[in-house]
């Protein structure tokens, strides 16, 4: 919403905005680009004569200032379509979607159309470390974006990926997510066959071919269709794969790359971008460049410090599959070294009882876990309740130590005395998890 709202003040329009709080750094970004800002939600903060108002999807009736919007009778939208009115109209858009790698595909994708020549406009929702920021608003005729299945507002429940305009869509794989606002798969698999059917046919789709999901859903696509996997029937196969500590080489088809990421997942998000690459006309020699010069996300397998032989890793998995296949990738860099888990239950999926079985599973493949108390646990009745004692119970029924700890405090505490040197800690949260890495480095400094 910040990088939007700079966006439009950047193109003439007088911007306003307001948030329940107000603070840096995207306070003082704003407020640099002329927007003014506004705390807390007051029906005279919005303007009688405002052209339009732009709704985000953590606003609910009630609130203040959607009252006033209504009442007044003001024209309003949600972010994703003031997106589509006025940046994605009429451009070359390359929107990447999935459950897992969303993020690190697009800003692959984004840095290998750099690298090929291109100086795409883009949105992404994390920070790229070879582009200092998450989103770029230009005159060119691309635009890579992020393709969340997350619903646009109270207003419209439609996933954010319908307004994009995809010419070339990226399907990454397809899973049960989102919870709060799906009650199964078969709605998840719904809003995908949306997007798929707006692919015109001069576009593309790229799919992973080893997802019998993305497969199904493709189905009724009338746009082309490029398989990209493992498996033999797919059009664009990846194969001879090999890691090290530094990274992953493999074959696309013919060719050869080298990726400075581990992990088959991240293999099959190099693949998605070189091919989306590849369509736009970026060559094989220019993509090699920028696939070794691409150094990730913030908190994807971020290193956060190394103190007296003991890695301090953040990232930020919350679904079993995105957790299991970074412990996986983890344990092809730090080959020989033992891995600890600690989990934090905050995303509104994981804080459900959705993946109590699901979640033994992916943890175990560390050698010792810890799981804390719920996030916000008085939002969810007991019954649909995850239940951390039950995970951790289940982990160490099968042989790994397993700890559950109401808080960050409590997990240092306990962690601090069990880790050794060339130990790795591997800290899994989609929020701040009460600045629990921090904690743990300056508890290994001062031991």
């Amino acid at each position: 919403m910040g990088s939007v709202a700079a966006a439009l003040r950047e193109r003439g329009h007088t911007v306003t905005g307001t948030d329940e709080n107000v603070y840096p750094p995207m306070s003082t970004f704003l407020e640099s680009r002329g927007v003014t800002l506004n705390e807390g939600f007051k029906a005279e903060n919005i303007p009688s004569d405002a052209d339009v108002v732009v709704i985000g999807n953590a606003m609910k009736r009630g609130n203040p200032e959607v009252e006033a919007v209504l009442n007044q009778k003001l024209y309003y939208v949600s972010l994703p379509e003031i997106l589509r009115n006025e940046f994605l109209r009429g451009r070359h858009n390359l929107v990447v979607s999935g459950t897992h790698g969303k993020t690190t595909t697009t800003a692959l994708l984004i840095w290998l159309m750099r690298s090929g020549g291109f100086d795409p406009g883009y949105m992404v929702g994390g920070i790229p470390k070879n582009l200092g920021q998450g989103a770029l608003f230009n005159e060119s005729k691309h635009f890579v974006i992020e393709g969340d299945e997350y619903d646009s507002a109270f207003f419209d429940k439609r996933s954010k990926f319908v307004h994009y305009l995809p010419e070339l869509l990226i399907v990454n794989n397809i899973e049960f997510d989102h919870a709060d606002i799906f009650d199964n798969l078969e709605q998840i698999k719904r809003s995908f066959r949306h997007v798929l059917r707006i692919v015109p046919q001069n576009g593309m789709v790229l799919l992973n071919g080893d997802d019998a999901n993305c497969v199904e859903v493709a189905k009724e696509a009338l746009a082309p269709i490029v398989e990209i996997g493992f498996s033999e029937n797919c059009a664009q196969r990846i194969s001879h794969v090999t890691y090290t500590s530094d990274g992953s080489q493999f074959a696309l088809g013919e060719e050869r790359f080298e990726l400075p990421l581990v992990g088959e997942f991240n293999v099959r998000n190099a693949a998605m971008a070189i091919t989306a690459a590849r369509f736009y006309g970026a060559s094989l020699e220019k993509l090699r460049e920028g696939l070794a010069t691409f150094e990730g996300i913030a908190r994807r397998q971020e290193l956060r410090g190394d103190v007296r032989g003991v890695k301090v890793i953040d990232d930020f998995g919350h679904h079993p599959t995105a957790i299991g296949q970074t412990l996986e990738a983890l344990r092809r860099r730090y080959t020989g070294h033992r891995l600890w888990a600690v989990f934090e239950p905050r995303s509104n999926t994981t804080r459900r009882a959705v993946f109590q079985q699901q979640l033994p599973d992916a943890l175990k493949l560390a050698d010792g876990v810890f799981i804390s108390q719920v996030a916000r646990l008085d939002q969810i009745a007991e019954g649909n309740r995850l239940n951390p004692e039950a995970v951790v119970q289940a982990i160490a029924d099968s042989g790994r130590p397993a700890f559950y700890e109401k808080d960050a405090a409590h997990i240092v505490d306990r962690l601090i005395p069990l880790v050794k040197p060339k130990d790795v800690v591997v800290v899994f949260s989609n929020g701040g998890f009460d600045g629990i890495h921090e904690k743990i480095l300056a508890r290994l400094r001062a031991r």
